[in-house]
């Protein structure tokens, strides 16, 4: 099993915060193997010790391409990265940064603006609109939302060219090849095949990676030295580079089997959208090329000395679709390792949404708009379900009836249902119960205490699993308390048995775990459904005017005897008004 650079192997920091006490946030430097043009290959260390206890931690989303409307894997992409970041905030973290936008170059986007018949510009302005309303729409805590059309973008990109030329990893070549305007890349013979199109009964050649269709083209362009980096490559690998692992296989065979030099321009008279080569203008820089340095962009490339990880680099976590693998965890660390950058810790990869078990595609109609999703269920329920249900090892099937069956047992039959009788059967005194739970001034039975363990061990248990990147199982263990998720107790199994209503006095403390119960859901939730964990909170009456009350670290059992004061019997989640 490969070891997480930069990770922690076991998650004492959980159980510091949970104890109230500080915790060490100094990571352990990351060592990556870095290339010179000549020299055989050396080990550097991405930031000083000193750097590291001041870097942000950093997260990014692809950037989207504005070729068309986003669709629901967008609006996944943009979840997960969001938990990411407001996890880190939740933990003490208030500086983490999310990085989302728009990458607004190439053939592609050349040719839709043509077919819609406006102005390249204009169409981009349009199209990154949607994508920026959806991160709104969302409640994305986005940090900032880059184009790629910007200035400073522009600059950035130009400067790592001209670096990556200065040191001798770019040349001019005569490039043959299957060319994909749909992938914006090149595939050599072994990735390409014979297939029918589907709708035409065509013949045509595509990606055996992608299923696009590709072309054959001949041209003069510029090179980047990619084949230079192959053992290099390979090493990053074993560092737990990419997660899931489930990902890393076709990634190493791939590499393993040979890397051709990448071709990083394309002649003007075929591509003029796009930044210019510099000093050359009859070359456009290809738009994987510039798409990447969008996370340098951010982070104030190039640097000033000493400046580098100030804004957060090298970038903790890449959010990534299985679909650009290659490009984040081939293409990317190559270009870093060519000007000694430090490399990013980690790339999340992330499975599709299907429907019918089927790809969505616009030309079969089994696409799903994410605006309509959002206003037909709500923000929070959405982020729910695509948190709850979303792959990361593999694809997972939407469905408009597994986001209302979800919705029901977990959120409305169990969280919404245990809040509503735990306030009733308290008859007004739950404040009085807290205290004479916190006291020792109430009779506690084997399932109390059983429970108590339970509630307990959730807040390691979720950082675990976020520690993993893992949001989709630290989802389900906190839903497991609720309802039985991999077999842990349920909340509802422990109320229904110890049947609280039948005398409240002599079951306060029955009542006090369940308030615990949803006052650490409540917090736990923060990252996943920001809006209505507040109004979880907000009934039980903990403290909004106090931070450290909603913080992870008051996650821990017992940790806050201050709340449950007038609480009041309130529906968090009603009946969904849609049709099925």
């Amino acid at each position: 099993m490969a070891t997480r650079r930069g990770g922690f192997r076991a998650l004492s920091w959980a159980n510091q915060l949970l104890a109230h006490q500080r915790p060490s946030w100094r990571c352990a430097s990351c060592r990556v193997v870095r290339p010179a043009p000549i020299l055989s290959p050396r080990r550097y260390t991405t930031t000083s010790s000193e750097g590291a206890s001041k870097k942000p931690y950093y997260i990014t989303t692809p950037i989207f391409y504005v070729n068309a409307a986003p669709h629901v894997g967008h609006l996944y992409t943009m979840v997960i990265a969001d938990v990411l970041k407001r996890w880190r905030a939740l933990i003490g973290e208030d500086d983490a940064q999310l990085l989302t936008g728009t990458d607004e170059h190439g053939m592609k986007i050349q040719q839709a603006a043509s077919a819609a018949g406006i102005d390249t510009q204009a169409f981009c302005d349009r199209n990154c609109k949607t994508f920026r309303d959806l991160a709104n729409a969302a409640n994305m805590d986005y940090s900032y939302f880059i184009r790629t059309t910007e200035t400073a973008h522009k600059e950035a990109v130009q400067y790592f060219w001209e670096m990556l030329q200065h040191r001798g990893f770019i040349y001019t070549a005569k490039h043959e090849g299957w060319y994909s305007i749909s992938d914006e890349t090149f595939y050599p013979q072994s990735q390409v095949q014979l297939s029918l199109d589907p709708t035409t009964g065509r013949k045509r050649m595509v990606s055996v990676e992608t299923g696009k269709e590709v072309e054959w083209s001949s041209e003069t362009n510029y090179h980047f030295r990619l084949s230079a980096f192959q053992d290099r490559l390979l090493e990053l690998y074993k560092t737990g580079f990419i997660t899931p692992e489930h990902y890393l296989p076709d990634v190493v065979n791939s590499v393993s089997s040979g890397l051709q030099d990448l071709s990083i321009s394309r002649p003007v008279e075929r591509l003029t959208w796009g930044i210019p080569v510099p000093g050359d203008k009859t070359q456009t820089i290809y738009v994987w090329l510039d798409a990447l340095v969008n996370y340098l962009t951010k982070a104030g490339y190039p640097f000033p000395p000493g400046e580098g990880s100030r804004l957060g680099w090298p970038v903790d976590v890449h959010v990534v679709g299985k679909d650009i693998v290659r490009f984040h965890c081939v293409y990317w660390p190559a270009f870093l390792m060519a000007l000694d950058l430090p490399l990013p810790r980690n790339v999340l990869v992330h499975g599709h949404w299907t429907m019918n078990r089927e790809k969505m595609s616009k030309s079969t109609g089994n696409v799903v708009n994410p605006f309509f999703a959002i206003d037909r269920f709500g923000v929070d329920t959405m982020r729910f379900f695509l948190a709850f249900q979303g792959g990361l090892a593999s694809d997972a099937d939407y469905d408009n009836a597994h986001i209302i069956r979800d919705y029901k047992k977990f959120l409305q039959q169990g969280v919404g249902n245990i809040a509503h009788r735990t306030i009733g059967c308290s008859k007004g005194k739950l404040r009085l119960y807290i205290e004479n739970a916190v006291s020792g001034n109430s009779p506690e039975q084997a399932a109390d205490r059983e429970y108590q363990e339970v509630l307990s061990k959730l807040p390691t248990r979720v950082a675990e699993h976020m520690e993993q990147l893992n949001p989709r199982a630290a989802l389900q263990e906190i839903m497991g308390v609720v309802l039985q998720v991999r077999r842990i107790p349920r909340t509802n199994k422990y109320f229904h048995n110890s049947a609280p209503w039948r005398d409240p006095e002599q079951h306060q403390r029955v009542l006090y775990n369940v308030a615990e119960s949803m006052r650490i859901t409540g917090i736990l939730l923060q990252p996943f459904m920001p809006s209505k964990s507040k109004e979880i909170l907000d009934v039980f009456r903990v403290d909004n005017s106090d931070p450290s009350k909603r913080s992870f670290s008051a996650a821990r059992y017992g940790a806050d005897p201050d709340y449950g004061e007038d609480v009041k019997k309130t529906i968090l989640f009603p009946p969904l008004v849609v049709e099925t």
